[in-house]
């Protein structure tokens, strides 16, 4: 074996722990309510409670005055920078980004390196993931399996969508179907980050991460286009036909609600296994933010307290992969030594199962 294979085995043989250190958000313009999506959407509000129940939302584009206002890689960047912050470290300091997102600004250039030459960072290792709310703890998988082996310190996670940028903000609202209009209640825009280091700091230290697709044979419950506006010239379809092919976004509900829920609880369950923990071990809980109506509902399947979970989307709309950091972030000042956490993250796109375990210990102080 030449010295070369032989080094590289031996660094191969390293693992070290990884933890969350830094954690930062960024939601764009100012929550918009129920009340002016009815205002300006003529969404019922009396709909949206029933529906949904989500009160309020964040949107990377004025619906009122028919802009865009924020990219993927605006919010990204700043969700990135408030996380280096919070970590303490400086951003020369970042060996690694990684993106989840499923809605990038191009097909190309990737977003992750647009971001990346934002924070003024060069020769690094960038990657792009494109997923749905699963796509958070994926980017968090890619960037543990380098820091576990010693050869990096410091990595930069993040998660940020901006779905309402393919809506067809010139469309007349008040003529769309309830199919389409759940849309726009139901999304929202935002960007969350982690900052992850093999340092012995205090921090939520990864145990186990669980990535599998589930969906061999199985229909999309949901489908994401990159337009939203039908051609002039197509004439070989039916209305109904081209409605269906060029709308922005297509879920199967029905299915989403039947599945969602069985699914959440087979990875609980696997989780709780393979750490050999019991529900009452844990103390805190992140289930899949889909819609709070959703979300409640999985929470009472599962049998937990309330109390015991972290909620952000009845707030912030569904901002997919945004979502776990936003509640890993809300999570951050109530954690004390020896807690344990499980995170969990189900996408419909094409049934994907994701989840986390997490332990909150403290660094050696010497």
């Amino acid at each position: 074996m030449s010295m070369l294979a032989q080094e590289l085995k031996q660094e191969y043989k390293v693992h070290k722990a990884v933890r969350m250190v830094g954690f930062g958000e960024y939601l764009p313009g100012e929550p918009v309510t129920n009340d002016q999506m009815e205002e300006v959407l003529s969404i019922r509000k009396d709909w949206i409670e029933l529906m949904i129940g989500n009160v309020s939302r964040y949107f990377a584009v004025d619906f009122k005055e028919r802009t865009v206002n924020f990219d993927l890689t605006d919010i990204c960047t700043m969700a990135a920078e408030r996380a280096i912050e919070d970590a303490g470290i400086e951003k020369t300091e970042i060996d690694i980004i990684v993106l989840s997102t499923a809605t990038p600004d191009h097909l190309m250039p990737s977003t992750v390196n647009l971001i990346a030459d934002r924070l003024g960072l060069s020769h690094i290792r960038t990657y792009q993931i494109q997923a749905g709310c699963s796509g958070a703890l994926q980017g968090i998988d890619v960037a543990t399996q380098f820091l576990t082996l010693g050869t990096y310190r410091h990595a930069l996670v993040i998660g940020g969508d901006v779905c309402n940028k393919y809506m067809d903000l010139q469309r007349d609202f008040k003529k769309l179907r309830s199919s389409e209009l759940i849309n726009y209640a139901l999304f929202g825009d935002g960007a969350g980050s982690v900052v992850l280091t093999n340092e012995d700091r205090d921090g939520l230290e990864i145990m186990h991460i669980q990535n599998y697709f589930e969906g061999l044979g199985k229909k999309p419950g949901q489908i994401m286009n990159w337009f939203g506006s039908i051609p002039e010239n197509i004439h070989d379809l039916s209305k109904r036909d081209i409605r269906k092919q060029f709308q922005s976004a297509n879920e199967d509900y029905k299915a989403i609600e039947t599945s969602v829920p069985i699914m959440t609880k087979e990875v609980l369950e696997e989780l709780l296994t393979d750490m050999n923990w019991t529900y009452e071990d844990v103390k805190y809980y992140l289930p899949p933010q889909l819609g709070w109506n959703m979300t409640k509902r999985i929470i009472e399947s599962l049998g937990l307290d309330l109390d015991s979970t972290i909620n952000c989307v009845q707030d912030t709309g569904n901002n997919g992969n945004a979502l776990p950091y936003l509640q890993m972030k809300k999570l951050q000042n109530n954690l004390s030594p020896g807690d344990k956490v499980v995170g969990i993250a189900i996408e419909s796109s094409k049934w994907i199962k994701t989840g986390i375990t997490l332990i909150y210990k403290e660094g050696n102080r010497q």
